[in-house]
């Protein structure tokens, strides 16, 4: 029985922060009576045009029973929500629930009446969307359905508002008044809308940070060094385009500028006459809430906190980190840190290097985001030292304890920026699985992202690293990255040796791969290292160790035009001679410039053994005109006469580390072409979907709740409350039998003569075997007899098990009729609260439990992504005719995956799903065991309200 409404206690779980569509930040949270003089002020400075289209009349004021009215809510029938900056309302928007005729009402009632008020100043800000929502999940979540608001013609912002959310709608005009109803039920398109725009929001709020137009380094010291005049030093030699400022409470009074930079000098930032939007933090942890509070005084639209003493140094740091976060938020400021290294912007109006980094990077089009300071001196330093004029960095950030603005961020920044080509990422932890892999998949699909993950075997985050743990195996997060077309490496080396090829080549259309040079030896090295990485190389081709660089050039040129390859590795020792590496390199270079301009761009990698200045005369930059006046390669750079300037070429010193990153750019250009054409989820005309809607609610429901007699076919002994159960055999069967999937009989054997009772039933032949806990699916511990054809054989077995393993009670065991033979495999889908659902599949007993041989899908799974699954694990070749065994009908198998896909997508209440074995015979397949677990549905954050992580 529902409580009374005046017993709701203050729903905290919707108070939430967003980001706004300029990248600013509110907070939205729900109404209380202490909230009565916030709303009155707030009211004040609402204009009298605001008001009347809120009210349809003139209302200057609010009376004291529209207070009350408007901050008083039982949290069910009547809500309230407001969007705050500081302690100040900027928004509200209510509902009301109503009956059929429009008057007050509780439920069942399913419909509402909403209503907003944006303050002027912040109208076109994207407030109101952001309310509505989060007021629609409200309403959802107290079982209304349905909104309808009526506004006046004139209010075309509001009506707005509501036609571009996306939802299905009515809208109808009467008495000179728009009436709009709208079902609250998430749509594609509203999705759509919302990602969309917190995809445009999540971008802005990086870009304030990354191209600030002022910046003020709070806690430059008075004296040369330390941390504060360490990044004001870095900022003022690499050219920042905007106005400096030099903070430091301890400055003399008077004191005007800082010299030797001849920096404007101030001891606060409330001090400076001008806007600052971007603060860089350089002061000790205990300082640092009294900055935040002058910064958001100020109008700081970000930060960048330096600063250490943290979550990284324990209980009291993690408080005082989230204290950080929480003081940012309400003043709307966004923060990278704390605990960071700083963030850089190569582009020409900004010239941004807000970090420790002694100097600049050349500017090209890598964006980089990186987890660890360390880890960002080191690829910034490698990119420094072997891309230098090949690779150059867009942006970096270096996220500290990523308290705030994590890697999802720049995901959202970098998916439509122009100046970065190639993603690259250093992560420790990922805070919101589910999210990222959206956002990845959605950024692969118009340029690469490549990461290293680490922390991979510590099984928790980093130490200041407060993010939700997650029970994700390592090797599920790599399957789940490379679904969503992510390359994933194992090392920074790797990181930047794929960085500097995609960065440079263009995709490779295929795996075939042309081996020259002039090391018959490291041909074949380079040969081997292909087959490895699962390319398909041509027979290398030897130029001889007397090879000049016009015969690289002629060769190369030849096989760049060849239709039988896809890419090129180019191989070279020292040459007896008097050749120049430059000439080696503007040969190579020249070459690729022909066949660019007849059309036949490939990408091609240098792999080199000791030839100094070869990787610096491969990357330098091309003169904009070839000079007339040189000979072939005459510059080492152009080629000669190239039509244009000739391609920079990424060179490495070991085959096998140019291999590897041409065989990662080969399976993101597979990843990319099959995006373009994405799989489909099948639809199963036998699929009963309500009737297992049904199965389920009763199968969770609490004891006082339960129907007097459960549905026809389902156990009574039903849990007494909505935990987390284990359903009987019989119910587990019947559930799956509502998808189509048929679970093989197995009857209970408590004594050799209900054995061949059952057998009797089943028909001969049949299996025995044991269900016990400890020795289910354990066929090596003797467990399992198979292929019993009477009576005499049925009673031996049943002695011997019984007399080797223990007693029948202790064993649990059934008889089941025998299936047709096969290939055993296991099918799993599994639900992670931060990564959703999981489908698994793998061959049953050691391929997977011992060598981890299983490939995993995000549910819900496609066709293509079901054909995947059964293709990607080692030990395939079983299922498809290995050594003249006859191929299993793999058809029937993906539809099995598809269908518990469905299942677990369809119902999120199915938490665990294993089937196992999976018997796949050359025609059909048998599910001999199933089990499956219930809870109540974990929260989908993916389809509720955008808003920012709260750690």
């Amino acid at each position: 029985m529902r409580l009374p409404s005046d017993t709701h206690a203050y729903p905290a779980h919707w108070e939430a922060d967003v980001v706004l569509r300029d990248g600013g930040t509110a907070q939205i949270r729900p109404i209380t009576p202490a909230d009565a003089g916030r709303l009155v002020s707030f009211y004040e400075r609402v204009s009298d045009e605001s008001k009347y289209y809120r009210f349809f009349a003139p209302y200057p004021r609010l009376s004291d029973r529209d207070v009350h009215r408007f901050t008083h809510h039982d949290y069910v029938d009547r809500v309230g929500l407001a969007a705050t900056i500081g302690d100040e309302f900027i928004a509200t928007v209510r509902y009301d629930r109503i009956d059929g005729g429009g008057l007050p009402a509780t439920g069942p009632a399913d419909e509402a009446e909403v209503a907003f008020l944006v303050q002027d100043a912040h109208q076109g800000r994207g407030v109101a969307s952001a309310l509505l929502e989060h007021i629609a999940a409200v309403a959802r979540e107290r079982g209304i359905r349905r909104f309808a608001a009526e506004v006046l013609p004139a209010n075309t912002k509001m009506i707005k508002v509501f036609t571009d959310a996306g939802y299905t709608q009515k809208r109808s005009f009467e008495d000179g008044v728009v009436r709009l109803e709208f079902d609250l039920e998430p749509t594609d398109r509203s999705l759509a809308v919302m990602r969309a725009r917190e995809q445009r929001a999540e971008a802005r709020s990086v870009h304030r940070l990354l191209a600030p137009g002022s910046v003020a380094v709070i806690g430059a010291g008075r004296a040369p060094g330390g941390v504060g005049r360490a990044v004001l030093r870095n900022l003022l030699d690499d050219g920042f385009a905007g106005p400096l400022y030099a903070v430091n409470r301890a400055f003399p009074q008077g004191q005007e500028r800082l010299d030797p930079e001849g920096v404007p000098a101030h001891r606060s930032i409330r001090e400076i006459d001008g806007p600052v939007d971007l603060a860089v933090v350089a002061v000790p942890a205990d300082q640092v809430p009294s900055v935040v509070a002058d910064c958001g005084e100020h109008g700081v639209q970000g930060l960048v906190v330096v600063s250490a003493g943290y979550a990284e140094s324990g209980p009291e740091g993690r408080d005082r980190q989230r204290e950080l976060v929480r003081q940012a938020r309400t003043h709307g400021m966004r923060v990278i840190g704390p605990n960071a290294f700083g963030i850089i912007n190569t582009a020409d109006g900004v010239r941004l290097n807000a970090s420790l980094s002694p100097r600049l990077p050349a500017p090209g089009r890598l964006g980089l985001f990186t987890q660890s300071g360390a880890i960002g001196i080191a690829l910034l330093s490698g990119l420094d030292r072997r891309g230098a004029g090949i690779a150059g960095v867009s942006t970096f950030i270096s996220a500290g304890n990523r308290a705030d603005l994590s890697g999802n961020d720049l995901l959202q920044y970098w998916y439509d920026d122009p100046r970065t080509d190639v993603a690259l990422m250093y992560l420790e932890s990922i805070g919101n699985p589910r999210k990222f892999t959206r956002l990845a998949k959605r950024t692969a699909q118009v340029k690469p992202v490549v990461v290293v993950k680490g922390a991979r075997h510590s099984g928790s985050a980093p130490t200041g690293h407060a993010v939700p743990a997650t029970g994700i195996p390592d090797a599920t997060v790599s399957a789940l990255l490379r679904q969503a077309g992510v390359i994933r490496v194992g090392t920074i080396t790797e990181l930047v040796d794929v960085g500097l090829l995609l960065s440079s080549q263009p995709l490779p259309e295929g795996p075939r791969v042309a081996i020259l040079g002039n090391s018959d030896s490291l041909g074949l090295l380079t040969y081997d290292a292909c087959l490895t990485d699962g390319l398909r190389p041509l027979p290398p081709r030897d130029l001889t160790t007397a090879a000049t660089p016009d015969d690289f050039r002629h060769a190369l040129a030849q096989v760049l035009t060849d239709d039988a390859c896809d890419a090129v590795v180019v191989t070279a020792i020292p040459w007896v001679g008097d050749a120049a590496a430059a000439e080696l390199a503007g040969a190579v270079r020249g070459a690729a410039a022909e066949a660019a301009a007849r059309g036949a761009a490939k990408p091609v990698a240098v792999v080199h053994l000791e030839i100094p200045g070869l990787a610096e005369a491969l990357a330098a930059p091309a003169p904009a005109a070839p000079d007339p006046g040189a000979g072939p390669g005459g510059d080492g750079c152009d080629g000669g006469d190239a039509p244009f300037p000739a391609p920079r070429i990424p060179a490495y010193p070991a085959a096998e580390r140019a291999v590897r990153a041409l065989a990662e750019a080969v399976g993101y250009a597979r990843w990319r072409r099959q995006a373009e054409e994405p799989g489909r989820v099948p639809e199963y005309e036998d699929i009963d979907e309500a009737g297992a809607a049904a199965d389920i609610d009763v199968l969770l429901a609490p004891a006082d709740d339960l129907p007097p007699e459960p549905p026809s076919g389902l156990s009574s002994d039903v849990p007494p409350a909505p935990h987390p159960v284990t359903l009987s055999a019989p119910d587990a069967q019947r559930l799956l039998a509502r998808y189509g999937v048929s679970v093989l009989p197995a009857l209970p054997a408590p004594d050799p003569d209900a054995a061949v009772r059952a057998a009797s039933r089943l028909g001969f032949p049949v299996a025995l075997k044991t269900t016990a806990p400890h020795l289910r699916h354990r066929a090596d511990l003797g467990g399992v007899r198979l292929d019993l054809g009477g009576e005499a054989e049925l009673r031996r077995a049943y002695a011997e098990l019984t007399g080797y393993l223990g007693a029948p009670e202790e064993l649990r065991l059934v008889v089941q009729r025998m299936a047709p033979r096969g290939v055993d495999t296991v099918v799993r889908a599994a639900i992670d609260p931060a990564a959703g659902a999981v489908l698994s599949f793998g061959l049953a007993g050691a391929p997977s439990e011992l060598l981890g041989d299983t490939a995993h899908r995000l549910v819900p799974a496609t066709d293509r992504d079901a054909a995947e699954l059964v293709r990607s694990i080692r030990t395939a070749p079983l299922l498809f005719g290995w050594r003249g065994s006859r191929p299993v009908d793999t058809a029937a198998l993906e539809e099995l995956l598809l269908r518990v896909s469905r299942m677990v997508d369809d119902h999120p209440e199915v938490v665990a799903v294993d089937l196992e074995p999976v018997v796949v015979a050359p025609r059909g397949l048998s599910v001999l065991g199933a089990a499956v677990r219930l809870a109540p549905p974990p929260p989908r954050t993916d389809l509720g309200p955008r808003h920012l992580p709260s750690y």
